[in-house]
């Protein structure tokens, strides 16, 4: 399998990047191998130092997409970028996932144009890991692609989120959740009951019903869909959350520390042909790692196969 990796993208790039990439050759002994997308000129001196392996590729890319450029003016005008070249690879299968902690405009922007979403997708999504206190893990989704949704548009997430709590995250046959402001049928706005009956008659899920706020960290469900809007909420205030608690002298708790963005590496595209992988603008090394053992298990698993073949049968 081969990995596209963003050396450039990222408040501590290229540093933390080729941190990462030693943590996970250190760590991962398995076939893949490592594009590292990126400027020579910074990079292999740090390759050096790090004593990054040859069998890594190191393809040259003299500009960076900014934080702040207009993604789609961006990725046309900065063809030699390391996310345009990244696209550009994996779109022509030189690679078979792509990650970058980079302008993630740019990266939707690029997931959806250059591989395009899956046939039958309406939308794509991103989604969070949501630690349980049982020890596990479960899914939220969507949690700020989409802003506005259609009722049609969160029972594809449902199916989109069921497919990789059970090939990603090894839950057998999750439990689906609607996210409400109560449990009974009928509750909530125009959105959420309309998405209700869909959830419910889809074959292809395990729709439990509708869940409250208080359910995101129990085991009622493994996944919850919500629109974008109040997802990108939910998982700003998490991130809070966890910043108080880390000043607040509480992030070594077993639980709490869970909460930490680099446990997860980054957020996938969920709905694309291929594993695209968006990680936060100030990733670490851990973060980096994961992110690597994230996309290389999309791989192994062909979990983007297999929601396109779930959508044959739609």
């Amino acid at each position: 399998m081969n990995i596209g990796l963003d050396m450039m993208g990222g408040d501590f790039a290229p540093l933390e990047a080729v941190k990462g990439l030693q943590l996970y050759l250190s760590q991962h002994t398995g076939t893949a191998t490592v594009f590292c997308i990126g400027d020579e000129e910074k990079l292999k001196p740090l390759f050096e130092e790090y004593k990054i392996p040859s069998s890594v590729q190191l393809i040259h890319a003299p500009e960076v997409i900014g934080y702040h450029e207009h993604p789609t003016k961006a990725l046309k005008e900065k063809q030699r970028s390391s996310i345009a070249i990244g696209f550009h690879l994996l779109s022509t299968g030189k690679i078979d996932a792509f990650i970058s902690a980079g302008n993630t405009g740019a990266m939707l922007v690029g997931a959806m144009f250059s591989i395009k979403t899956i046939e039958g997708v309406l939308r794509p999504t991103i989604a969070t890991i949501l630690p349980k206190l049982s020890g596990g893990e479960g899914l939220l989704l969507d949690v700020g692609l989409n802003a506005d949704c259609k009722p049609e548009q969160l029972n594809q997430f449902a199916v989109l989120g069921s497919l990789y709590a059970q090939h990603i995250l090894n839950i057998q046959n999750p439990k689906i959740g609607l996210l409400n402001v109560g449990e009974e049928e009928g509750k909530g706005n125009i959105l959420a009951q309309a998405t209700y009956p869909l959830l419910k008659e889809n074959n292809q899920i395990n729709f439990y019903g509708n869940v409250e706020g208080r359910d995101f960290f129990n085991n009622k469900t493994d996944v919850i869909v919500c629109d974008g809007f109040t997802g990108n909420i939910v998982l700003k205030m998490a991130e809070s959350f966890f910043d108080i608690a880390h000043q607040r002298q509480l992030h070594k708790d077993s639980y709490i520390s869970r909460f930490h963005y680099e446990n997860y590496g980054g957020t996938p595209v969920l709905g694309v042909a291929k594993p695209v992988i968006i990680g936060h603008g100030i990733s670490n090394a851990t973060a980096f790692k994961n992110m690597l053992l994230l996309a290389g298990k999309m791989i192994e698993t062909d979990v983007c196969g297999k929601m396109k073949e779930s959508f044959k049968t739609v």
